[in-house]
């Protein structure tokens, strides 16, 4: 590799001063130099240790006689959780393998993530991932593969059942549909790329760290955003998430009083399943009551129960016995004409707020001044980046996801109810009849 003609670093001009300047001590106090020692005069000349040469000049050679730097990674943990952009990316990989009847593994994730995206994301941080976000790995006779759990698929189907309903065959909506969402600005959020001189370094006047943020609460329709619904507020607390910094009160005050005023009569208010949005109107006993509460609860609501009974029983009576859970934001949405819907658990793509939230945080890292008087004067100029027209593109895409989801849903079923035909018709001859005759259903 030849540096003519290019600009030469500080550490690699340092470089052939000292080597020039210990080449010249050389001529000076000796008549004549050896040369058998190569590596020990460049370590002597540069001031390193030897085997720091050695290990350089064996990379050297390893690489095709090409410089390669690792760079050291700054200690602790590594990163523990995955972007959640990539969940439903993932879940739409997946999800296609299943459906053209391939076997999908860790290692096929990890190569499609390396080769499409560049992320190389450790097995154990990805098995967790997966698990997190509802998918499994179902063993059968004929397919080993990552599939998403009944759970999940269930909740999907009952939301998207729902959301089908509301819309006549031309496409249009029966009732009005506001999603609202929650998230986060932090006082240092900016861009991580930008040019700098190689000297000065990279943003030298950078501050450290996230700083405090604001919590931010709206919503949104086919139309755009609904006026009156914006509600940003400073967080007092330094937790890791903003679900954190929110609470019931807050929450179910700005819905009533911001929220309920301003949306279109009869609307269906789609969110998550924050756990501020799920508080119960009556508490029922779970798996986490004590042993004695359960009986309370039995006691208290005349269902019979014997002494000998482990919790595990009580449990179960309880579940039979407890009525379908009431939620109290559902109850403050009624009594103002309208009906509260909640995303699955796990599908942020079908949330189009996600979206909006991804342009007003763009728009807010290309102009951060690092000050939390000026996040909140840019703040209107990014709620101003998502237009009318912007939330009804969005709109149209999730509309299209979920009907995608909904046929693919259905293909998915076939496929693995024949699959676990087919595996119950091999074991039942495997174990009637022996192994020649499984085969033979094989």
């Amino acid at each position: 590799m030849s540096f003519q003609g290019k600009q030469l670093s500080t550490e690699m001009t340092e470089t052939v001063v000292r080597l020039k300047e210990y080449y010249d001590n050389e001529r000076k106090t000796e008549k004549l130099v050896s040369t058998k020692n190569a590596a020990g005069r460049t370590a002597k000349s540069l001031g390193i240790g030897i085997a720091t040469v050695k290990r350089i000049m064996a990379n050297y050679r390893k690489n095709d006689e090409t410089v390669v730097v690792h760079v050291k990674q700054r200690p602790g943990r590594p990163p523990s959780r995955i972007c959640p952009i990539m969940q439903p990316i993932i879940r739409e990989f997946i999800r296609n393998k299943n459906l053209s009847g391939q076997q999908v593994s860790l290692d096929k994730v990890c190569k499609f993530l390396i080769s499409g995206y560049d992320l190389d994301i450790p097995k154990m941080t990805l098995w967790r991932a997966l698990n997190r976000w509802g998918f499994s790995y179902g063993e059968g006779r004929r397919r080993d593969s990552l599939k998403e759990q009944d759970r999940v698929i269930l909740a999907r189907r009952e939301y998207l059942r729902l959301k089908l309903a509301n819309r006549y065959p031309d496409g249009k909506l029966k009732r009005p549909e506001v999603y609202l969402d929650e998230t986060y600005i932090n006082k240092n959020h900016s861009c991580r790329f930008t040019w700098y001189l190689k000297e000065d370094g990279a943003w030298v006047n950078k501050p450290s760290g996230v700083g405090p943020r604001f919590i931010i609460v709206h919503a949104i329709t086919a139309t755009g955003w609904i006026d009156g619904a914006q509600l940003v507020f400073e967080a007092k607390k330094r937790t890791g998430d903003y679900h954190g910094q929110m609470n019931w009160d807050n929450f179910s005050k700005w819905f009533e009083t911001q929220l309920m005023p301003n949306v279109p009569p009869k609307a269906i208010i789609i969110l998550d399943n924050a756990r501020y949005h799920n508080v119960l109107k009556t508490s029922t006993p779970n798996k986490s009551s004590r042993k004695e509460q359960l009986q309370n609860w039995l006691t208290r609501n005349g269902y019979p129960w014997r002494e000998d009974m482990l919790k595990a029983e009580l449990v179960d009576l309880c579940d039979r016995f407890a009525p379908a859970p009431e939620y109290k934001l559902d109850k403050i949405a009624e009594k103002h004409g309208m009906s509260i819907l909640r995303t699955p658990p796990y599908h942020p793509e079908l949330q189009p707020i996600e979206t909006c939230w991804a342009v007003i945080k763009n728009h807010m890292a290309g102009n951060c001044d690092f000050t939390m008087t000026g996040l909140r004067n840019t703040l209107p100029d990014a709620f101003s980046k998502v237009s009318s027209n912007t939330c009804k593109e969005i709109i149209s895409k999730v509309f299209k996801q979920e009907k995608k989801y909904w046929n693919e849903d259905e293909k998915l079923d076939k496929i693995f109810s024949k699959n676990a035909k087919e595996e119950y018709i091999g074991k039942n001859a495997l174990a009637t009849q022996g192994l020649e005759p499984y085969i033979e259903a094989i």
